[in-house]
């Protein structure tokens, strides 16, 4: 199998070549995606499997706060939640990571002291993506410099639905490279489309070629700031890309549907979406995440009352 993307050398030259290359995508047939989408959903997860899932859904999430009004206090609340999300039981995983503002990254860092939590930080201008690319670049390379592991950026909606295609590539290559650090290890990044933005599944199957293409480590659906965030059938899609993406070059690609999920019951969707389309290789946070704040809080609930046999309610589980 080849693991490189020579195969693909030629479909990034010019943007009339990578016009060529998107549009000769498969055309997504949205009736039976959505109808495979909701199918999936029906499948039933009981006791110990469900167990299992709940800690693995904790385990992928970024929890986030992403607020004007966010202050170093409230970023290391989140912080020890994160590391610690239910006081009561030690045996509760930690989430995959915090994710903040870029101001707050040094914080967050400093409140995580060493727990094997990641700070993902947005960037790129978020979540309009209006900005000149130096200060897009120079969003990141902050970001990066005061401790991020993780970027999640923001393509130009406006340069891709007019069909600069070649544009919102060279975008997202430009802030692959700030994420590398000076001593040339690099921040991963997840590149945000936007997907209710996009208007149509084909614009998204699109979408995700070009962030794959340019080197992105995950794709990403939305940034929660818009009407239509992450639902079942796109995120199908976006899964449908990077698996067929590791088929053809042997890269895999990570997928975050963000923004909407809120509880137990949506999440167990996502992960039986996951196993059924790409398949167990990704049923790790290394390649599997929820972007998502109130969303613990349910797990969180639903794991006391599969210990307990009682359902403990929302008072038992810390305000983020």
């Amino acid at each position: 199998m080849p693991t490189t993307l020579t195969a693909f050398a030629d479909v990034t030259t010019s943007d009339s070549a990578l016009r060529r290359f998107l549009h000769g995508l498969p055309g997504v047939d949205a009736v039976g995606l959505e109808a495979r989408a909701a199918s999936l959903g029906t499948r039933s997860i009981k006791t110990t499997a469900k167990a299992y899932a709940i800690d693995l859904a904790i385990s992928m999430i970024d929890l986030t706060t992403l607020e004007g009004a966010d202050t170093p206090g409230k970023v290391r609340s989140l912080s020890a939640k994160a590391v610690n999300p239910d006081p009561t039981d030690r045996t509760t995983p930690m989430t995959a990571a915090v994710c903040v503002y870029p101001d707050m990254v040094a914080t967050a860092k400093a409140a995580l002291n060493g727990a094997d939590v990641k700070v993902a930080s947005v960037a790129t201008a978020f979540p309009a993506g209006r900005a000149a690319l130096p200060v897009k670049l120079a969003d990141t390379r902050d970001a990066v410099a005061a401790g991020a592991d993780e970027i999640d950026m923001v393509i130009d909606r406006g340069a891709f639905l007019a069909g600069r295609y070649l544009e919102t590539y060279e975008l997202i290559k430009a802030v692959k490279e700030a994420c590398v650090r000076p001593d040339g290890t690099a921040a991963r990044l997840k590149v945000i489309f936007e997907t209710g933005e996009l208007s149509t599944y084909d614009n998204i199957r699109r979408a995700s070629w070009i962030g794959m293409l340019a080197g992105a480590d995950f794709i990403k659906t939305s940034t929660g700031k818009v009407g239509v965030n992450a639902t079942p059938a796109n995120t199908l899609l976006m899964l449908e890309a990077v698996r067929d993406f590791k088929a053809q070059t042997g890269i895999q690609i990570g997928v975050k549907p963000a923004g909407g999920i809120r509880t137990t019951k949506d999440a167990i969707k996502f992960l039986v979406l996951v196993n059924e389309t790409a398949g167990e290789d990704w049923l790790t946070n290394e390649w599997f995440r929820f972007g998502a704040s109130s969303l613990l809080n349910d797990l969180l609930m639903q794991r006391q009352k599969l210990s307990t046999g009682r359902y403990s309610g929302p008072d038992y589980v810390t305000v983020d």
